[in-house]
Protein backbone atom coordinates (compact mmCIF):
# COMPACT_ATOMS: atom_id res chain seq x y z
CA UNK A 1 0.00 0.00 0.00
CA UNK A 2 1.27 3.17 -0.81
CA UNK A 3 1.46 6.17 1.75
CA UNK A 4 -0.81 9.39 0.45
CA UNK A 5 1.69 12.09 0.33
CA UNK A 6 0.35 15.50 1.74
CA UNK A 7 1.36 19.01 0.03
CA UNK A 8 0.96 22.60 1.69
CA UNK A 9 -0.25 25.66 0.20
CA UNK A 10 0.03 28.75 0.68
CA UNK A 11 -2.68 31.46 -0.88
CA UNK A 12 -2.54 34.86 -0.48
CA UNK A 13 -1.10 38.18 -2.38
CA UNK A 14 2.39 37.77 -4.02
CA UNK A 15 4.13 39.63 -1.32
CA UNK A 16 3.20 38.12 0.87
CA UNK A 17 3.54 34.37 -0.12
CA UNK A 18 6.58 33.73 -2.93
CA UNK A 19 8.87 33.47 0.27
CA UNK A 20 7.21 30.33 1.13
CA UNK A 21 7.92 28.69 -2.16
CA UNK A 22 11.86 28.92 -0.81
CA UNK A 23 10.68 26.57 1.38
CA UNK A 24 9.57 24.22 -0.92
CA UNK A 25 5.72 24.96 -0.27
CA UNK A 26 3.36 25.19 -2.95
CA UNK A 27 2.22 29.02 -3.22
CA UNK A 28 -0.31 30.35 -4.99
CA UNK A 29 -0.50 34.26 -5.16
CA UNK A 30 -4.05 35.81 -6.12
CA UNK A 31 -4.58 39.59 -6.61
CA UNK A 32 -8.39 38.86 -6.13
CA UNK A 33 -10.89 37.47 -3.18
CA UNK A 34 -12.43 36.11 -6.39
CA UNK A 35 -9.37 34.30 -7.52
CA UNK A 36 -8.63 32.97 -3.65
CA UNK A 37 -11.69 31.84 -3.42
CA UNK A 38 -11.42 29.79 -7.05
CA UNK A 39 -8.26 28.55 -5.91
CA UNK A 40 -8.97 27.78 -2.44
CA UNK A 41 -11.67 25.07 -3.84
CA UNK A 42 -9.47 23.60 -6.48
CA UNK A 43 -7.25 23.33 -3.59
CA UNK A 44 -9.16 21.32 -0.95
CA UNK A 45 -9.60 18.91 -4.47
CA UNK A 46 -6.04 17.88 -4.56
CA UNK A 47 -3.43 16.41 -2.12
CA UNK A 48 -2.80 19.16 -0.05
CA UNK A 49 -3.46 18.79 3.53
CA UNK A 50 -2.83 22.21 4.84
CA UNK A 51 -3.79 25.31 3.10
CA UNK A 52 -1.96 28.92 4.95
CA UNK A 53 -4.57 31.42 3.75
CA UNK A 54 -3.53 35.11 4.73
CA UNK A 55 -5.88 36.89 6.73
CA UNK A 56 -6.53 39.49 4.09
CA UNK A 57 -8.53 37.47 1.96
CA UNK A 58 -10.04 35.35 4.93
CA UNK A 59 -11.63 37.94 6.17
CA UNK A 60 -13.84 38.51 2.77
CA UNK A 61 -14.14 34.33 2.68
CA UNK A 62 -15.80 33.32 5.82
CA UNK A 63 -18.62 31.37 3.93
CA UNK A 64 -15.97 29.59 1.98
CA UNK A 65 -13.32 28.96 4.91
CA UNK A 66 -16.42 27.00 6.90
CA UNK A 67 -17.23 25.09 4.12
CA UNK A 68 -13.99 23.27 4.95
CA UNK A 69 -13.91 23.68 8.78
CA UNK A 70 -15.09 20.00 9.72
CA UNK A 71 -13.40 18.30 6.66
CA UNK A 72 -10.21 16.41 7.72
CA UNK A 73 -8.38 18.24 4.88
CA UNK A 74 -7.34 20.56 3.82
CA UNK A 75 -6.99 22.27 7.30
CA UNK A 76 -6.99 25.90 6.67
CA UNK A 77 -4.84 28.29 8.67
CA UNK A 78 -4.89 32.17 8.79
CA UNK A 79 -1.51 34.01 8.68
CA UNK A 80 -1.22 37.33 8.63
CA UNK A 81 -0.21 39.05 4.85
CA UNK A 82 2.09 42.29 4.36
CA UNK A 83 0.26 44.67 6.00
CA UNK A 84 0.31 42.50 9.35
CA UNK A 85 -2.00 40.68 11.21
CA UNK A 86 -5.50 41.43 11.47
CA UNK A 87 -5.44 39.13 14.87
CA UNK A 88 -7.82 36.39 13.11
CA UNK A 89 -5.72 33.73 13.14
CA UNK A 90 -4.98 33.85 16.73
CA UNK A 91 -8.22 34.54 17.66
CA UNK A 92 -9.31 31.19 15.40
CA UNK A 93 -6.91 29.42 17.24
CA UNK A 94 -8.09 30.20 20.80
CA UNK A 95 -11.52 29.27 19.91
CA UNK A 96 -10.09 25.30 18.53
CA UNK A 97 -8.26 25.48 22.13
CA UNK A 98 -11.76 26.41 23.29
CA UNK A 99 -13.90 24.21 21.68
CA UNK A 100 -10.89 21.17 22.47
CA UNK A 101 -10.58 21.99 26.43
CA UNK A 102 -14.20 23.50 27.39
CA UNK A 103 -12.38 26.60 28.64
CA UNK A 104 -10.15 30.04 27.25
CA UNK A 105 -6.61 28.76 28.61
CA UNK A 106 -5.33 31.25 26.03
Amino acid sequence: MAANSYRIAVLGDQDSVMGFKALGLTVFPVDTVEQARSALHHIAKEDFAVVYLTEQFAAQMQADIARYKDELTPAIILIPGKEGSLGMGMANIKKSVERAVGADIL
